[in-house]
């Protein structure tokens, strides 16, 4: 992943592209490719396959553990980030007195639960809105109170890269609001940079990013000391401890925590491909990861800063993310020059948005930057 033999024979398909686009979409290496294939393998062999199926989910959930910071019962999977902030919903069962806090710099999916709830039981939400890109922290202080139920954050935003200082936030959100859930989505940060977010009350995180896994997975951590407020209610069969035991129908009882947030079927494929891609990641070494690529990220900061470009979130030397987003008049063109150099970026809403991992190279970088020079002549 970190040098041009490994990169070759790991991520074939960058031979020949400049691909910059990991925070929408990554570049699985080849192990997850052969992760899949196992699946199919396994899955051909109808009901036998289940014999290697759940195996693989518990191998899954301790590598996710360990890449999380959590112990091994304190992580679950459901289908997708979405499903798992609905979940979250249902655990908390709010009610028109409770308070919710979100961000503007949040990806909807962890925003949306609390605002599309039925009137009835809608909760009051409070936006927490960014300044010059950044979220402050004393535009937070008053927002929060006794009736703040839950913090909803992004540790890395998916729309500028701007990541949000956590221990400073959990210190303000204990202190002014004790009954609140800290609730955290890493999905920009989880196989990119070192999380330091294990003291929220829990973590969700996709699996098709930076993890370099596939569609088709949810990752969710609750350290026990959060696990009783927050099991779901929802209904299902694989999160109910006694789903086909007699008493069944009379007192069903669910899984605490994390657990209850696989309410059905594992998504068998998308956690052979996570657990092959986490073990690829720790292979490599977050550390590798962080020292190749934060310096790449800065050499963007910098090449922006050149061109007059200012980038949607300022950079935050010791707390940086792997994007860099910027606005312009003529993004339609200049995304278009870039795809001519075959350099892939996130065009979106007049944003471009560039994501740098493990596997990018300063070749990459230096052919952005040139071809962005070239394109706003």
């Amino acid at each position: 992943m970190l040098t041009d033999s490994s990169r070759a024979s790991d991520f074939p398909t960058l031979k020949g592209i400049h691909y910059l686009n990991t925070a929408a979409e990554s570049i699985p290496p080849l192990c997850v490719n052969e992760a899949v294939a196992e699946y199919m393998h396994h899955k051909s062999m109808g009901m036998r396959g289940r014999d290697f199926h759940f195996p693989r989910v518990e191998e899954c959930r301790e590598i996710a553990a360990r890449h999380l910071g959590l112990a091994t019962d304190e992580v679950s999977f459901c289908s997708c980030s979405s499903e798992a902030y609905n979940l979250l919903a249902s655990a908390l069962q709010l009610t028109p007195q409770n308070e919710v806090v979100v961000t503007d710099l949040d990806f909807p999916a962890g925003a949306t639960p609390w605002l599309t709830a039925p009137a009835a039981s809608r909760p009051v939400t409070k936006l927490w809105k960014n300044r010059e890109g950044a979220l402050r922290f004393d535009d937070l202080a008053g927002l929060l109170n006794e009736r703040t139920a839950l913090v909803q954050v992004s540790l890395v935003s998916f729309y500028n890269g701007h990541r949000i200082p956590f221990a400073k936030l959990r210190d303000m959100v204990r202190s002014l609001a004790p009954n609140a859930v800290l609730a955290v989505d890493v999905t920009q940060a989880l196989g990119r940079i070192a999380l330091d977010c294990q003291d929220a009350d829990i973590l969700i995180s996709s699996t098709h990013k930076w993890t370099l896994g596939i569609h088709g997975g949810g990752i969710i951590g609750i350290p026990k000391k959060s696990a009783a407020r927050l099991t779901t209610t929802a209904g299902g069969w694989y999160h109910i401890a006694n789903a086909f035991d007699a008493d069944r129908f009379e007192n069903p009882r669910i899984k605490s925590g994390a657990l209850s947030f696989s309410v059905g079927m594992p998504s068998f494929a998308a956690l052979y491909a996570l657990n092959a891609s986490l073990r690829y990641l720790e292979q490599v070494g977050m550390v590798k990861i962080i020292a190749h690529a934060d310096p790449l990220v800065a050499r963007v900061h910098a090449g922006l800063k050149e061109l007059g470009i200012t980038a949607l979130s300022a950079e935050q030397p010791g707390c940086s993310s792997g994007i860099v987003a910027f606005t312009h008049a003529n993004t339609t063109a200049i995304n278009d020059a870039l795809l001519a150099q075959n350099i892939h970026v996130m065009h979106q809403v007049g944003r471009i948005r560039i994501a740098v991992h493990g596997y990018n190279t300063a070749e990459d970088i230096d052919k952005l930057l040139s071809t962005l020079r070239s394109a706003l002549k």
